[in-house]
């Protein structure tokens, strides 16, 4: 018999809170109405607004009311390129204010108590500006820079007059890539880097390509268009290609006859050296942000909660991994006599989906499923819990009196690797990967077939993990093999415990497995919503979920073929 056992990781915490003892429909109005997430300001790598970082004094042009041009040379470019900018026909000897046409990217989901929806992702576009100059006596003036990180694509120069535009020219603005290191044995996690996506649908996104197999998706939205994510090195050893170019999630492929042919990324070659053997199972969680607006969260702190109760709970770590032990403080209780701890949660499923698709259930919080119960002194009530084998995502702890809800705090659950824990040594045998029992209906939440990592090729195996959520932002993952997308899985019906069956392939050696977050775009679905059910590579800097106090990790493991 083997046991589950994970990691205890912490996190910063945002107010949430789900209210039990209640039916409620799967998506309420709330959950469609959508609200706008900007980056978090604490977010690393949101470039900042370019060249002087002012917003522009709003200004009008006018159709009937012609202009001079600006000449730009060169025309085109990708970041850093040094311009000039040059006017002539001008008034003479007047100071002029030139401005350069940006946008700030926002994500889209609609939020109600019962789940978060997405809905997709806008730009709000305006200009900036770019600095002041002075005409001569021939009324022409000469400028030089360099262009600065950004978004993509076509941006407007105008040359102001006060608040009237007197000449205009551009400058396109086209993508790079990069990455390092350069080469490296299977497994070498490769840093990859990506300037000049644009401020909309065509060219907000890009494909990412390992030697023309699809690796996933990478968004710019809060970042100016600029991206930087990880891959893993991948395949036999030699040289291989990684490739990025436009994409609403996969590529664009003919993107020179399209109306954005600017928008063409490039290639760059890896070398795999060597194979030095499997890599060791690896989660990786994002930073952990408050929300960017204090109204934008999953659900409202005191739902539920006694209207005269003045008591407050807190917890010793605002998030943690299933299994794992956090110690609950309640103080300003003026209830007596013993009190039951509960644990807000939810089940059901999308797929069986008619009118009301699940309901909000309280999850027992004491050993085998029993009910956790404390008594308060003078007060105070302390207690150690142990996060429920249950849903991960948003949930609160309740603390009742009976049937009234004297206190409740948020914590966030968040997905970890299953461990194939032996019951004897207490030794890890496995990190989320077992030869697949197929006899095994349903799959047992202790472990689902027998932890090794080692297959001949044609094997079955299985992945499993634990604390997969249930909202569009936290209820799937996606799984590429050696860098090529094969699928996705989910975690709801199964009340947070995914696993995901796979057959080994490909020559003897190293083989990778990678899960990734995805935006959930079915039951229910909306229109526009774009990188839909695809692996998302920048969920470190730009994913909905982390205005909301999400934590969507990449997770990493790999197998060994043998003859």
């Amino acid at each position: 018999m083997f046991k589950g056992k994970k990691a205890l990781a912490i996190r910063v915490l945002v107010v949430a809170a789900l209210p039990i003892a209640m039916m409620a429909p799967v998506w309420a109005a709330d959950a469609t109405t959508p609200i706008q997430l900007y980056a978090p300001k604490e977010l690393k790598g949101v470039p900042a607004l370019p060249f002087t970082g002012e917003k522009a004094a709003a200004f009008t042009v006018s159709p009937s009311a012609p202009i001079s041009n600006i000449d730009v040379l060169p025309q085109q470019g990708p970041e850093g390129t040094p311009i000039t900018i040059s006017g002539k026909g001008l008034a003479a000897d007047k100071t002029l204010q030139l401005t350069w046409s940006t946008a700030d990217g926002y994500w889209k989901v609609g939020v109600d108590p019962t789940t978060v929806n997405y809905l997709g992702n806008g730009y709000t576009k305006y200009n900036v500006n770019l600095a002041t100059v002075t005409t001569d006596a021939a009324g022409a003036f000469t400028f030089k820079t360099k262009i600065p990180r950004d978004f993509g694509g076509l941006h407007d120069i105008y040359a102001l007059d006060g608040s009237t535009p007197v000449a205009h020219g551009g400058f396109q603005m086209n993508p790079t890539i990069s990455i390092s290191p350069k080469s490296g044995p299977i497994g070498t996690v490769i840093t990859v880097q990506y300037t000049g996506m644009g401020p909309n649908l065509y060219t907000g996104g890009a494909s990412v390509l390992w030697d023309n197999s699809f690796v996933g998706g990478a968004q710019g939205v809060w970042t100016r268009g600029y991206a930087k994510f990880t891959i893993r090195a991948a395949g036999d050893i030699g040289t291989h290609f990684v490739a990025m170019n436009a994409g609403i999630g996969v590529q664009y492929m003919n993107t020179k006859q399209s109306p954005v042919p600017y928008s063409l990324g490039g290639k760059v070659a890896f070398k795999v050296t060597k194979d030095a053997g499997a890599p060791k199972a690896t989660i990786e969680y994002p930073e952990t942000f408050q929300p960017t607006d204090p109204t934008q969260h999953t659900t409202q702190s005191t739902a539920g909660v006694d209207t005269d109760s003045k008591a407050v709970a807190t917890l010793s770590a605002p998030s943690a991994v299933v299994g794992a032990k956090v110690n609950l403080n309640v103080t300003g209780l003026s209830t007596t006599g013993a009190h039951e701890i509960v644990w807000a949660s939810v089940v059901g499923n999308r797929v069986n989906c008619t009118g009301t698709c699940w309901i909000y259930t309280a999850v027992p919080m004491g050993p085998n499923g029993t009910k956790l119960m404390a008594t308060p002194t003078s007060g105070n009530l302390t207690s150690e819990i142990t996060i429920p084998d249950h849903l991960g995502g948003w949930h609160v702890i309740q603390i009742k009196s009976g049937d009234k809800i004297e206190a409740q705090v948020p914590i966030y659950v968040k997905e970890s690797i299953f461990l194939y824990k032996s019951a004897k040594t207490g030794k890890t045998l496995s990190a989320g990967i077992a030869a697949a029992d197929t006899l095994l209906t349903p799959e047992l939440r202790d472990g689902s077939g027998v932890p090794k990592s080692t297959f001949k090729a044609g094997e079955e195996f299985t992945v499993a993990m634990k604390g997969v959520g249930w909202t569009q932002l936290d209820n799937t993952l996606t799984v590429t093999y050696d860098n090529s997308y094969i699928g996705y899985g989910c975690g709801f019906n199964s009340n947070g415990y995914m696993v995901v069956h796979l057959v080994a392939t490909g020559k003897p050696g190293t083989h990778l497995i990678e899960l990734r977050p995805v935006l959930y775009t079915n039951q229910p679905s909306f229109a526009n919503t774009p990188y839909g059910m695809l692996p998302i590579l920048t969920n470190m800097t730009d994913i909905p979920g982390l205005a909301l106090g999400y934590q969507p990790p990449t997770v990493r493991m790999a197998i060994t073929i043998t003859k």
